[in-house]
């Protein structure tokens, strides 16, 4: 490993060994936007470390956010807690896989329209399974753990999948990825295999969000397939990710941050009205922030460092002449 990679990972255990102290020093109304920060953080950069390079936008995070709540909400108390999140992980990717291998030929609306119907179709089948199989409309689940222990596994979580990105964007899977994102047609002319390299990515990429449901369903007591698979959270993984900006790994987490903040401050103070403003600031983004905060920060780093036309430098050279 080369000096700049060993530097960048050393900077980044440092700053997750720091956010490892905020249950010393929060309270319980802070640790609550802790955890929903860095539940949307391992969300939005799991969607964009897939949608990011390929430019697949995808409305399935739900699907394996709820599958990996649901696999505790069943498994949770009988069978110890390492195996239960095997589980999950098992069923999200298995998943992911089916769902790969049957969607990704489609490109553009037809992938959209075929992600959000999967979590619909998901959502029916666990309602349908729990109403006529087991005489239930959810499950309660009673775990032992408490907030800081939620935090410290997002935690771990987030740091597994940043390192994870690190390395796959400087291997040849990155650069295959990011050539499909530009020409999915010069990809496959220039001997890529973009079926699989889309696969591995897109299954990757689900495994992250099913392990954050899994992680995250002791919050809630009871847990129906309305909570599990509410495509709110779908919605909000992709404004967060588009605002933050998917062309750097750490983008996303520009748009966390402020929105998980903005979220919460308006579901508190106008939860009659919170879709709609959702809605407004969706629009927001994509028409003002195209490219998020990261691609405007990137820009106008470049528009600062660009070189001095040619023409330019030839007249200050002559004015400089005695």
């Amino acid at each position: 490993m080369t000096a700049r990679p060993a530097l960048v990972i050393a900077a980044g255990a440092a700053v997750f060994a720091a956010l490892a102290l905020v249950p010393f020093v929060a309270d319980g109304y802070g640790m609550s936007l802790a955890i929903a920060i860095a539940n949307y953080a391992i969300l939005a950069t799991a969607w964009a470390l897939f949608s990011g390079p390929t430019r697949y936008i995808s409305l399935a995070t739900v699907a394996f956010f709820g599958v990996g709540a649901y696999t505790v909400a069943v498994l949770g108390e009988v069978l110890p807690w390492p195996i239960v999140v095997l589980a999950a992980a098992v069923n999200g990717t298995l998943l992911a896989f089916v769902v790969g291998l049957s969607t990704l030929r489609l490109a553009g609306i037809y992938f959209v329209i075929f992600s959000f119907g999967l979590t619909e179709l998901i959502r029916q089948v666990v309602t349908w399974y729990e109403v006529k199989v087991t005489n239930t409309v959810g499950r309660y689940v009673f775990l032992d753990t408490d907030q800081s222990m939620i935090y410290w596994q997002l935690l771990g979580l987030a740091a597994i999948l940043y390192l994870t990105g690190y390395l796959i964007g400087r291997s040849r899977l990155g650069f295959a990825l990011r050539v499909i994102g530009g020409d999915e047609t010069v990809a496959r002319h220039v001997g890529i295999d973009t079926t699989r390299a889309k696969l591995m990515l897109f299954v990757l990429s689900a495994l992250f969000m099913t392990l954050t449901g899994a992680i995250m369903a002791p919050r809630w007591t009871y847990i129906d397939p309305a909570i599990a698979f509410n495509p709110q959270i779908s919605f909000q993984t992709v404004i967060m990710a588009l605002l933050g900006g998917v062309q750097r790994l750490w983008g996303p987490l520009l748009g966390v941050i402020p929105l998980t903040l903005l979220f919460d401050w308006l579901n508190a103070n106008f939860p009659n009205h919170y879709l709609l403003i959702l809605g407004i600031v969706f629009m927001l983004i994509v028409y003002l922030l195209p490219q998020g905060v990261a691609g405007a920060i990137g820009k106008l780093s470049r528009s600062r460092t660009k070189p001095e036309p040619e023409t330019d430098r030839k007249a200050h050279s002559a004015e400089a002449r005695p």
